[in-house]
């Protein structure tokens, strides 16, 4: 699957979002390794620190499944003029299942994609160490 479509998948699922304190929408689709697309979507809640981004959606949805390797992820931010990556909790949690060249693009409505890899966002990811 190319990237596009991986994104054209990450946009269906923005449609999907309960965000109606922010109105922000966020749409992710997860590629996995297996062939499979799950997509995931940003659900708020009234209290924020209990909302749970897209990106961790689609990876729970997954993990849930008993899906556990991956191959992209691409994240689509409608209500936003450019591209928006994931932020710092998702990368967190993200970078536990995948390696550094892991690819990862983000849009927002204005078409500008950013195609970057989990090591680019995440660098110096210390606690691999960790899991040996």
């Amino acid at each position: 699957m190319t990237m596009d479509k991986l994104m054209t998948e990450a946009m269906a699922a923005a449609e999907f979002s309960y965000s109606p304190y922010s109105k922000f929408r966020v749409g992710a689709a997860l590629l996995c390794k297996n062939g499979e697309v799950i997509r995931g979507t940003n659900v708020e809640n009234r209290s924020f620190g209990l909302t749970v981004c897209a990106e961790r959606n689609a990876l729970g949805t997954a993990l849930s499944r008993g899906i556990t390797e991956f191959e992209a992820l691409a994240v689509y931010a409608p209500d936003a003029d450019y591209a928006v990556s994931p932020c710092g909790a998702c990368r967190q949690v993200i970078s536990e299942f995948v390696s550094a060249d892991f690819p990862v693009s983000f849009q927002g409505a204005e078409g500008e994609r950013v195609d970057s890899t989990m090591g680019d966002l995440f660098p110096h990811n210390a606690l691999d160490e960790l899991k040996e």
